[in-house]
């Protein structure tokens, strides 16, 4: 449980560390962040796997960039839905998608360093 709520809260810095990053990528508190992450969790569990497997073959001929496209997607259909959290166009979907895999990368290696450490 402790390592779910872990997750949750570094997804949730990932988006505010993405919102310095990304021009057009806005996240108004911690509080929106937070539920983002829990949303963008949600669409990415159900319809971003469904589109991610429709799309394999496209995937495979773009060597895996069209799943940044599918990300961008999912973050665009994320903030529809989450108030404080606002993409202003598709471009800034993909750039947040790029950076926010980037920063899930970091913050995952650092917590398997720390959590084998024990």
């Amino acid at each position: 449980m402790g390592k779910l709520i872990l997750n949750w809260i570094l997804s949730a810095v990932a988006l505010l560390v993405v919102s310095n990053f990304v021009g057009g990528f806005y996240i108004t508190s911690f509080t929106a962040a937070l539920i983002a992450a829990v949303v963008i969790g949600f669409v990415n569990a159900t319809l971003g796997l469904f589109l991610k497997i429709i799309t394999f073959p496209l995937t495979l001929v773009t060597f895996g960039i069209f799943w940044f496209v599918i990300n961008a997607i999912m973050l665009e259909l994320a903030a529809a839905f989450v108030p404080g959290f606002v993409i202003t166009g598709f471009m800034p979907a993909f750039a947040g998608a790029i950076v926010l895999s980037l920063v899930n990368l970091v913050f995952r290696s650092l917590t398997k360093a720390v959590t084998t450490e024990e």
